[in-house]
């Protein structure tokens, strides 16, 4: 039998700690071993009192508390969040919540350089990429660079405790659509592929449990550790076609984050599923299935989720537009980006039909 391969592998510097509790008892840790003494808080104005927990904690090396993280970064918010940390004269940042707040964050350390430590409170999985996102004119700009990547995570699956059952569900499948990607990027790997089954894994026989069972924590843990690994396949590979339309989606349309992943993923892997082959194999795997969107599809749906983009509040208008911005400037795609399937993706997510792949 024969392995043939070609891949580049590049590993980053980032510590993960992983245990119930840990945002209090570890940050200050991370923070001392990091040699930072004037760190500002970040976080949404939903998760002040779990940042506030966080502020406690780190006493005297904590300058400040910044609660004005909104979803996908308007730049304006960005551009206050930069001024409040120079003025305090910080000299690293901690973001406390979800992809909001990692996001505010990460936009701090590209304006500045601060080192960034991420205690995550969703399955998001931006925390362990060196991604950042800002939007503006009704625009999501996105793009890679390593200062933007948080130095430590602390992972403390009690933070997620509060977070509601539709929001760890959507905030779940958000995660399954990075490994999703991440299995038939350009620049998968062989280690990648290994991370994103199991990922799928985790995240996908965690969430009906997390659903049956909000408090079970060790559930919760498992959830927690599925988004780890989905948020680092996405940190090492380059999005494609499901990431493009939700950030089309998200930064001119308004449409929420992970609600936005949860309804498009399933469309968006049937369109390139007879392209990738050994992705969906991967898949059918960890899922227990033979038709993997359409398994994405009904997870959702049994758990309450969205179904469609019409239920989001796109309008039949918009999609037109939507095509137009996707295919202008599209990513990186196994199977060609046309405007005549791009529409077709969003018609069909619009009206949340069952997915079907067709050649």
């Amino acid at each position: 039998m024969t392995f043939s391969a070609d891949f580049t592998y590049e590993t980053r510097p980032v510590r993960v700690v992983f245990r119930p509790g840990a945002s209090v008892t570890a940050t200050p840790d991370e923070a001392q071993r990091l040699g930072l003494r004037r760190l500002l808080v970040v976080c949404g104005s939903r998760g002040e009192a779990t940042a506030r927990a966080v502020e406690d904690a780190l006493g005297d090396a904590c300058v400040g508390l910044h609660a004005e993280a909104l979803m996908h970064v308007p730049v304006e918010v960005a551009d206050r969040a930069v001024a409040v940390a120079r003025a305090a004269g910080a000299d690293g940042c901690v973001a406390v919540g979800g992809g909001s707040a990692i996001g505010l964050g990460k936009a701090i350390a590209l304006r500045t350089g601060l080192p960034l430590i991420a205690v995550p409170t969703t399955y998001a999985g931006s925390e362990m990429t060196p991604l950042w996102g800002l939007t503006e004119h009704a625009v999501k700009r996105t793009g890679r660079d390593p200062v933007v990547q948080p130095r430590s995570v602390v992972y403390d699956a009690e933070l997620t405790l509060t977070l509601p059952v539709s929001l760890s569900v959507t905030s779940g499948i958000n995660a399954l659509a990075h490994a999703v990607e991440a299995l038939y990027a350009p620049d998968t790997s062989p280690l990648v592929s290994l991370m994103a089954e199991e990922g799928v894994r985790a995240m996908a026989g965690a969430l009906p449990r997390l659903a049956a069972e909000p408090d079970d924590l060790d559930t919760r843990g498992r959830a927690l550790y599925g988004a780890w690994l989905c948020g680092t396949c996405l940190g090492a590979t380059t999005m494609g076609l499901h990431h493009k339309v939700c950030h089309v989606l998200g930064g001119t349309f308004g449409l929420p984050h992970a609600e936005t992943h949860t309804v498009v993923l399933p469309y968006a892997l049937a369109y390139n599923a007879p392209a990738v082959p050994q992705a969906l194999a991967a898949l059918h795997r960890a899922l227990d299935t033979e038709d993997a969107p359409r398994a994405l599809r009904d997870l959702s749906v049994h758990l309450g989720a969205p179904r469609s983009l019409a239920e989001l509040g796109l309008k039949e208008g918009d999609l037109t537009l939507a095509a137009e911005q996707v295919t202008g400037e599209p990513y990186a795609n196994p199977r060609p980006v046309t405007a005549e399937g791009v529409l077709a993706v969003l018609w069909a997510a619009y009206e949340g039909r069952e997915p079907t792949v067709s050649p």
